[in-house]
């Protein structure tokens, strides 16, 4: 070997001479293969020009490259482990991805995925190779985490008691969600078998969100009763809750709408209302709504009235606020805002209510009516098909004006009660 002549070729110290066709001995020890082969994918030549260091005979190096090319000949996508990614890098890359095509475009979008990946994901598979997930990975930590007995969820910001002492199915498939998508963008991106593709979501057998006792939805005659209470109680937020009681809308489409402006949402003249904007966190707004869908709903008289009223005492307020603090009203008076914030010793307000500014209203006032059930500001939605049904209102009208997709949708914040059951049975005895 004390005679081998060395040279300097492909970044390497190889023999001068292959020892074998294709495979050349290298100066540190092993060999270096090198091949040409055609792809039958692309019709184009493609290589195979690696080193082996630790390969120790001509034949076998020679074996390796002629695999490998046989590889290419049959169409096979080969990687070299190295170039596969960790599943943490590999989560963050769909995550940014998703990002930049829109395929997540709100603020709690990003909130959710941040917090599942971080939180659930990557302590239980982030330093995994994407192509050594399997199936038995996530069944076990399915098992010992997800479907475990835990008292609190995992969240650094607030403490959450789990009701029933272990995530909900809801939450559960909510994760695997994230966990699919994932997979299935790796499965397509590498060519590697997908594993969620054998994995079961949780079942909601014996689950129930809503229940008799607690529908999340006031009883018709309850209806007028929480209104006159949140005027009287809450009247900064009464002209929320009517319009969410009477149109049925989403909170996050409530509190973007704007009263004036080149782009006012509430077309006064004419009375109608432009559903086209979603809000969900901080000062961050969607210019569409959840279901990319804009909504143009004809207001009643009614609805128009409470809705003057409540921007006449906005006036008024500010006016009083003027004298003492000119500022804040000036930013308050430039708010273009239906529904804006109201001024803290922290904000000169003016901006949108956060996604909880309901929540104490509603607890407050549904203790003091001694409801007997718990509401929350998600009853709005669901108490305006309840309301519509018993006025006879066609489907296809409520979910024009609610803005719900599909029926499955609408029957799913639909709370149907004893009497309409009873007058049903009525009509087929």
């Amino acid at each position: 070997m004390s005679n081998t002549e060395w040279v300097k070729r492909w970044n390497d110290m190889i023999s001068s001479k292959p020892e074998l066709p294709g495979v050349w001995r290298r100066k540190e020890g092993g060999f270096r293969i090198r091949g040409r082969t055609r792809d039958p994918k692309t019709g184009e030549r493609r290589g195979v020009n690696r080193a082996l260091p630790d390969c120790k005979r001509a034949r076998e190096a020679a074996t390796i490259l002629e695999t490998e090319l046989a590889e290419i000949r049959a169409g096979a996508q080969r990687r070299a482990p190295s170039a596969l990614p960790s599943f943490a890098d590999w989560g963050a890359e769909v995550f940014a991805r998703k990002v930049r095509n829109g395929s997540i475009l709100s603020a709690t979008g990003r909130d959710k995925w941040e917090a599942i990946l971080r939180l659930h994901v990557y302590p239980a598979f982030g330093a995994i190779l994407i192509d050594q997930l399997t199936r038995e990975d996530v069944e076990r930590w399915k098992h010992d985490e997800l479907f475990a007995d835990r008292r609190f969820a995992k969240n650094e910001k607030r403490k959450i008691e789990l009701e029933d002492g272990r995530y909900s199915p809801n939450t559960v498939n909510t994760i695997l969600g994230v966990l699919r998508q994932i997979t299935a963008e790796a499965s397509r991106e590498f060519n590697i078998r997908d594993v969620m593709v054998d994995v079961d979501n949780a079942k909601k057998r014996g689950h129930r969100t809503y229940t008799y006792e607690d529908p999340n939805s006031l009883k018709p005659p309850d209806v007028p009763r929480f209104l006159a209470e949140m005027r009287v109680r809450f009247p900064d937020h009464y002209a929320f809750v009517f319009l969410g009681f009477t149109t049925g809308l989403r909170p996050s489409s409530l509190r973007p709408l704007r009263a004036r402006g080149p782009s006012a949402d509430v077309k006064w003249d004419i009375g109608k209302l432009l559903v086209r904007r979603s809000h969900t966190k901080g000062n961050e707004v969607m210019d569409r709504t959840k279901t990319g869908e804009d909504q143009d709903i004809d207001l009643d008289p009614e609805q128009i009235a409470i809705l003057r009223w409540h921007i006449e005492r906005l006036e008024r307020a500010n006016e009083r606020r003027a004298k003492r603090s000119p500022h804040v009203a000036e930013v308050q008076r430039a708010s273009e805002l239906l529904f804006p914030s109201a001024p803290t010793r922290w904000s000169a307000g003016g901006g949108f209510h956060s996604r909880s500014c309901l929540d104490k209203a509603f607890t407050a006032i549904a203790k003091k009516l001694e409801l007997g059930y718990k509401v929350s500001p998600r009853a709005m939605r669901r108490t305006f098909q309840d309301l519509n049904r018993a006025a006879g209102v066609r489907d296809i009208v409520t979910r024009a004006i609610s803005g719900h997709a599909t029926e499955n949708m609408q029957r799913l914040y639909s709370t149907v009660s004893s009497a309409e059951m009873r007058e049903g049975l009525a009509k087929v005895i």
